[in-house]
């Protein structure tokens, strides 16, 4: 009569674990990248107000500079992701990131998107009153100061 074998050996089981290991090690990573990348998106979508308001500054002002014309919109805003939203006399809108909400990053102060409306093609709006003051699309990306890794950056900042 033959004996079967009955469960794993020992040398099955440390194969497994270091399958598991291996497989851990390589998904982990990428997932604190996406859950970043997440953050980042919710970001972008808290400066949606923002956004509205500085268009409709753009196209409704009568002189270059449009920092008077900005509401407060873009002022006070934080959530759990924002720390805070604002945007200059040119309308460009700088998102300030939470720390804590990006934690993972490459630095503490590298957490800041900077939204730049555009007019036509690829000029951006400069606060000129000679017709065209329509904003045909929003240019995203790292901001000057304290800008956040490009890797970080949803793909539709990364194309623009």
């Amino acid at each position: 009569m033959q004996k079967r074998q009955q469960g794993l050996t020992l040398i099955e089981l440390m194969i497994v674990i270091a399958i598991i290991g291996i497989l851990g090690a390589l998904a982990l990573p990428a997932y604190q990248d996406y859950s970043i990348r997440a953050r980042v998106s919710e970001m972008l979508l808290a400066a949606g107000g923002c956004k509205t308001a500085v268009n409709e500054a753009i196209s409704s002002a009568s002189q270059p500079d449009v920092s008077s014309a900005l509401p407060k919109a873009c002022e006070n805003q934080s959530s759990k992701y924002v720390s805070s939203i604002s945007a200059d006399a040119n309308g460009v809108i700088t998102v300030v990131g939470n720390h804590e909400a990006l934690r993972g990053s490459t630095s503490a102060t590298a957490n800041s998107i900077s939204l730049t409306p555009v007019q036509t093609g690829s000029t951006a709006v400069n606060g000129s009153t000679d017709g065209g003051k329509t904003i045909a699309s929003w240019r995203c990306g790292p901001a000057a100061t304290h800008g956040l890794p490009l890797k970080y950056l949803p793909a539709s900042c990364k194309a623009s």
